[in-house]
């Protein structure tokens, strides 16, 4: 991701006189309001909201608060009296943010035909998503939505899910941490669980196994140029001047240069798998071939650049999601082992109790492992933030205006963290919260939270298809991982840096070892 100085630096190459009569002197004033609102905040403590100030709006306090503006905004949402504010950003754009539950329903459910993901959400992510089911509106949306829910509706999709999850956590994962425990060798966890999300949501969108996880198979430069446009791509919308990558773009240089060589990379590959997919489904029936992928073909769609965008949006969603979560749960998890003991035991009693079944009834009864992973992911969800655009004027309920044109961003991070919604307890890691106990029988039974207070799957007509397919693959991951050995941060009292790009992770990784308990497969 580009720097600002990068940044700034590549806008010198534009043609002077538009440097010179237009930006700089935005920047010289940007740089001398930034001192006196950083003096102004150290000796006012107390102010926290952003001051706004003509044409540049809060830019001086949005850049302070640049690599930690997740955390920024949830600060100030936290102090809010209806956990809602209004953000003024530049040449008069108007930002709500919210973390009102009700204005969460009113945005993703009641009112949701007025806020749409909007021209601004499209024009972003358009170069890397083209018009697939994350980018899009209207017909186009639900013209998709219909298809893919059809598809994960169907109990052959969730049998060759089943058999993915369980074919890369023992052929791949398992044996990795076994060896890497056996040589005391340190991982990067959040990168091994990358490289298997990776492969996991590729055969189950492509029937392609890029083989990213394992270390003898040379990198493909599919994985590393998808890599690189996720990151560049989401380097636009933390840019605090958003001309900055339009200018970038229309001239072709610097970060937008990268951009467009390596989205043309990924569609290139994307439509030769397309093409090879189409040969395949020629010499075979239907039943044969259950990704995504041949559904959507065999459905009769024959857009070859539409297909390529649906299939690059399910990699997006798959690859990063459920890798953050498991990232952020086994960390939590190293820091309360009274926890950790509880799912090793629940995962005993699941291993005993079960005999032949499915994957899915296999890990159902797991309501302990459920529950933490809903804890971990309240305190730190996959996607903490999302943004709609108002299509007319309109008002929430708790009163806050929304001019036409607004965005209106709801902020899961944000929710997670509120006292008035989880308690004064709401620091902790608490799975308890999720659960009630049977008080004749004594087993715990999963009490789940209305959606519009955990929005962390979304809600709505926009719900999260694969949250079922996620809970899977999470609970087989910890179940296949725990029962094997434990997760050790090889830095001691580690405390990630949380980084926010389409998705949420750990600045600079997670290094643990592996200690193995003993338990054979």
């Amino acid at each position: 991701m580009a720097s600002k100085s990068q940044d700034i630096t590549e806008l010198v190459l534009l043609p002077l006189p538009t440097f010179t009569l237009f930006i700089l002197p935005l920047l010289v004033l940007f740089g001398l309001v930034k001192t006196k609102v950083k003096s102004r905040s150290l000796s006012s403590p107390s102010k926290l909201f952003p001051k706004s100030y003509p044409i540049i709006g809060s830019a001086p306090a949005i850049s302070a608060n640049q690599k930690r503006r997740v955390q920024w905004i949830s600060d100030l949402l936290q102090i809010s009296p209806n956990s809602t504010f209004v953000l003024n950003r530049c040449f008069g754009d108007r930002q709500v943010f919210t973390a009102n539950p009700a204005n969460v329903q009113h945005i993703l459910k009641s009112h949701f035909s007025i806020y749409p993901k909007g021209e601004y959400f499209r024009k972003t992510l358009t170069d890397f998503l083209g018009n697939g089911i994350f980018n899009s509106d209207g017909e186009n949306w639900k013209f998709q939505r219909q298809n893919a829910s059809h598809a994960f509706n169907t109990r052959s999709l969730k049998s060759f899910v089943e058999k993915v999850v369980d074919e890369e956590l023992y052929e791949k994962l398992i044996p990795i941490l076994s060896e890497a425990a056996a040589n005391k060798t340190v991982l990067d966890l959040q990168d091994i669980l990358q490289r298997f999300a990776f492969d996991n949501i590729c055969k189950v969108a492509f029937g392609y196994d890029p083989k990213y996880l394992l270390p003898s198979s040379p990198e493909q430069s599919f994985t590393s140029d998808f890599e690189e446009a996720t990151t560049t791509i989401s380097g636009r919308f933390n840019c605090n001047f958003h001309f900055i990558w339009q200018l970038k773009k229309a001239f072709n240089i610097g970060s937008e240069k990268r951009l467009r060589m390596v989205v043309s990379e990924v569609r290139d590959f994307a439509k030769q798998v397309i093409r090879e997919k189409k040969k395949e489904l020629d010499s075979k029936s239907y039943l044969d071939s259950v990704d995504l992928l041949s559904r959507f073909l065999n459905s009769g769609h024959s857009d070859e650049e539409m297909i390529v965008d649906v299939v690059i949006s399910f990699i997006l969603a798959g690859r990063d999601t459920t890798s953050a979560a498991l990232s952020w749960f086994f960390w939590l998890l190293s820091k309360n082992p009274d926890a950790e003991n509880k799912i090793l035991k629940e995962i005993t009693e699941e291993k005993q109790s079960k005999t032949e079944c499915s994957v899915y009834e296999e890990v159902k009864d797991m309501v302990y492992t459920h529950a933490s992973l809903c804890e971990s992911m309240r305190l730190y969800p996959p996607v903490p933030v999302d943004t709609k655009v108002a299509a007319i004027d309109d008002v929430l309920p708790d009163g806050t205006v929304v001019k036409k044109g607004n965005r209106v961003t709801y902020h899961p991070y944000a929710m997670g963290r509120l006292e008035k919604l989880w308690g004064t307890d709401w620091a902790e890691f608490k799975p308890e919260r999720w659960l009630q106990r049977d008080p004749v029988s004594g087993k715990w039974s999963f009490v789940g939270r209305d959606v519009y207070t955990y929005p962390v799957f979304q809600a709505g007509p926009r719900v999260c298809l694969g949250k079922e397919m996620a809970f899977l693959q999470m609970k087989r991951v910890v179940a296949g991982v725990l029962s094997r050995c434990r997760v050790v941060p090889a830095v001691e009292c580690f405390e990630p840096v949380f980084v926010a790009t389409l998705t949420s992770k750990m600045g600079g990784g997670f290094p643990v070892r592996f200690v193995e308990r003993g338990v054979e497969k």
